[in-house]
């Protein structure tokens, strides 16, 4: 089989950081291929090069054979490439057919009605289901990605490069997701699958390519693979995958968070939180699964003292938090590492160093008016050894971090105040393998100092290893809580979708 498309020698740098060092890559017809690397190892920015976002320094792109040079994404889409971002670009008071067709030179509205027989149409040739007259603000994630795949096979792909395409489905949707990749596959379309997902590479792909730090390792057979010497050829060393839940003396496990029926409103009136109530308890990880937006960081931000809460309780220690400020939480002994999409904005201050970060909270608990530098230096120093933070020293900005360090600066400030409740959501976002393994370890750490530890994630397989229990929220409500040791990732995924436990035959 010869490569339909093939990336030689391709060098891409931004400033003094070389995102692309002279990587060869190809990819041929009816084959699902995998980019596979950790964040920052160059994949994206490998795909943007042949999507015509980005114009590489050097190197070539053929296509069966020929040179072909991509000056903007338009001339990419005209070779039949097609790209469904990470972060969808859809216009959601529009229908599905309106996205699709936006940018039709030919008259539009004069063909409404065949435009949707025509999408129809397509929908039906590689078994994908859409209706097209559906609005995107009324669909689901994966109805929305749906209609990105159609746009681009509208538009004649016979090349679809899909960048993290499962990162916020459900099992059961990344399930139909794949099949459709199949059926494309098997239409003779040629796939890419941009990941660091190691189980969704073996599962899916028949050939991967892995990245390290701007370069290809190798490309290599699935079948001839596996995840282990995968992971050693993107981290450049073996290591164990295994994530350990740790054992805690039982002398440490008692009650020590009670969220009675809370509430919590949004301002277009719809419950962020709608009767919510659980029990968390010292020396335990609850993990919480949900589909982004289903009342996680509301949850995190009402027991954090950061949110108007409507009805309910928040019962720490036996004590109500709900007349207490955020700084009074803190002295109580409940920390939030909250880490959304924007770690600064929430939890760090960009322009200031990592002492003085640390010194934000730290000195709540120092004794006197004046705040002692010279300890928050020693703070700072302890948190980078700790957790291996790559940065020049202690006074290095903030901004200039890398997300994953920044992100250890942040965890590392939490947990140095020796908190008894730790709120974590998504510790690992946006972290290469070496970085995710360490930050399990310190919440098994601290698991094992009796710490109770809220542990919101998006991650199944982790959530299932590292946690006690698991909580899923759907819409603001708690679905259900799990057992982690005995429940399966598909009940999970049902519970996120919304299904109650007595549905799941049915679903």
């Amino acid at each position: 089989m010869h490569d339909y498309v093939e990336l030689r020698d391709i060098t891409k740098s931004f400033g003094s950081v070389k995102a692309n060092d002279h990587i060869n890559f190809s990819i041929r017809r009816g084959e699902i291929h995998a980019l596979l690397g950790e964040n920052g190892s160059g994949k994206s920015t490998l795909m943007n090069i042949l999507s015509g976002i980005y114009t590489p320094d050097s190197g070539e792109i053929l296509l069966d054979g020929k040179p072909i040079v991509f000056h903007s994404p338009a001339d990419s889409i005209r070779a039949g490439i097609g790209m469904v971002h990470q972060h969808f670009k859809l216009v959601d008071v529009l229908s599905a057919k309106e996205n699709i067709a936006a940018g039709e030179k030919s008259g539009f509205w004069l063909r409404a009605k065949s435009l949707g027989d025509e999408i129809r149409d397509l929908a039906k040739k590689y078994s994908l289901s859409v209706d097209p007259d559906k609005k995107i603000y009324q669909m689901a994630v994966s109805e929305k990605q749906t209609v990105e795949i159609l746009k681009v096979l509208y538009r004649g792909a016979q090349v679809l490069i899909l960048d993290e395409p499962t990162a916020v489905l459900t099992p059961q949707e990344i399930r139909v997701l794949f099949d459709i990749l199949r059926n494309m596959k098997a239409m003779g379309c040629a796939v890419v699958i941009i990941t660091h997902k190691l189980g969704e590479v073996m599962e899916i792909s028949d050939r991967v390519t892995v990245l390290r730090k701007g370069k290809s390792i190798e490309t290599i057979d699935t079948a001839n693979t596996n995840a282990r010497m995968l992971t050693e050829m993107m981290v450049g060393h073996p290591m164990s995958l295994d994530i350990d839940r740790a054992k805690v003396d039982p002398a440490l496990i008692r009650p020590i968070l009670q969220v009675n029926d809370l509430t919590v409103m949004r301002p277009e009136n719809i419950p962020a939180l709608d009767h919510v109530s659980f029990t968390l308890s010292s020396g335990e990880i609850l993990g919480v699964a949900g589909i982004a937006g289903s009342g996680q960081k509301e949850l995190c931000e009402a027991i954090a003292g950061l949110e108007h809460i409507t009805g309910g309780d928040i019962v720490f220690k036996g004590q109500s938090l709900l007349k207490l400020s955020p700084r009074d939480i803190i002295v109580r002994g409940i920390t939030m590492s909250f880490v959304p999409e924007d770690r600064l904005g929430m939890g760090l201050v960009g322009a200031m160093n990592i002492i003085d970060n640390v010194l934000l909270k730290a000195y709540q608990n120092m004794p006197g008016v004046f705040v002692d530098r010279k300890e928050g230096k020693r703070i700072a120093n302890e948190i980078i050894d700790r957790f291996e933070i790559s940065t020049p020293g202690p006074h290095h900005e903030v901004k200039k971090l890398s997300g994953g360090n920044i992100q250890k600066v942040l965890l590392g400030r939490e947990i140095n105040l020796n908190p008894e409740l730790l709120i974590t959501a998504y510790p690992v976002r946006g972290l290469d393998i070496g970085a995710s393994y360490n930050i399990y370890d310190v919440l098994n750490e601290q698991k094992q100092k009796g710490v109770g530890i809220l542990f919101i994630g998006e991650d199944l397989d982790v959530l299932l290893s590292i946690s006690d229990r698991i909580m899923v929220m759907h819409e603001g409500k708690i679905m259900g809580i799990l057992d982690a040791v005995s429940t399966t990732k598909e009940e999970v995924g049902l519970l996120m979708l919304g299904h109650m436990p007595d549905e799941k035959e049915d679903a």
